[in-house]
């Protein structure tokens, strides 16, 4: 491998950090659909997790021990921007993520910074329904905004998506993942439209993309260095026989699922 090879681990907010009111932090929709029952089988939950939030220094301390040399995890936005655009900025989790991010690069890793993996505050989710509205577009501008600001001298690759297409699927046509909309054709959901919303989902969160990429290269990247991007989940489909109607399907299914 070339001396600049980057080896790396990853984490998502709601599975590694616990401290789930900790701190000024408020409840994301992760939070609220775990604590439903019947949701998760066992009943487990992310109030505590591996408790990343309060020993992350340990947990670097293994990281760097496995020799890796570069760490992708997500932020909150629950604990940076409890009540959205509308509230005030949590400086408790900036000033928690300053500390991680310096950590990290203290230990010679490179921080690999996702703004949203799944979680969002569950604030959004009651006041217009979170992804089905385009007004969270200028929600998310905002929380970028924040986190450009406040980590961008020393992050040097963002992602503001992790696996959207996945999120969209599992939230809003199979309904196992919150918001847990679909069809009851699809599953045991009492509200949603399996065959709309997953569009309609997908067409704000690529707008809300837009928006923070059009950002940080207009606004940050110039000074900060860094690059943007998003993470997406990648499989393969194939028809199921060769007939024109099979190809169409799965040309249909790889343009929804990948080519956002």
């Amino acid at each position: 491998f070339p001396k600049d090879f980057l080896f790396g681990t990853a984490s998502f907010a709601y599975q590694y950090e616990g401290a789930y009111l900790t701190d000024g932090k408020t409840l994301s929709n992760w939070d609220v659909f775990t604590s439903i029952p019947g949701k998760i089988a066992d009943g487990t939950h992310g109030k505590v997790a591996v408790d990343h939030y309060h020993r992350y220094p340990e947990d670097l301390d293994l990281m760097h021990d496995l020799g890796v040399n570069s760490y992708r995890f997500s932020l909150s936005w629950a604990r940076i921007l409890p009540k959205g655009r509308l509230g005030d900025v949590n400086m408790e989790g900036i000033d928690h993520y300053n500390r991680m991010i310096n950590a990290i690069l203290k230990r010679g890793m490179e921080p690999f910074v996702t703004l949203t993996h799944y979680d969002i505050p569950q604030e959004l989710e009651l006041r217009y329904k979170s992804w089905l509205s385009p007004q969270i577009r200028e929600d998310f501008e905002h929380y970028a905004a924040i986190c450009f600001r406040h980590f961008g001298n020393r992050v040097k690759f963002w992602s503001t998506f992790n696996e959207p297409n996945v999120q969209v699927i599992l939230g809003y046509r199979k309904g196992t993942y919150p918001p847990s909309r679909c069809s009851k054709t699809f599953a045991n959901c009492t509200r949603g439209g399996s065959d709309i919303e997953p569009l309609v989902a997908a067409h704000n969160i690529i707008r809300s993309h837009l928006a923070a990429v059009n950002l940080y290269r207009t606004k940050f990247q110039e000074d900060q260095r860094g690059k943007i991007g998003i993470v997406m989940n990648t499989i393969w489909f194939e028809p199921v026989s060769d007939s024109l109607a099979d190809s169409l399907a799965a040309e249909r299914a790889q343009a929804f699922y990948l080519t956002w």
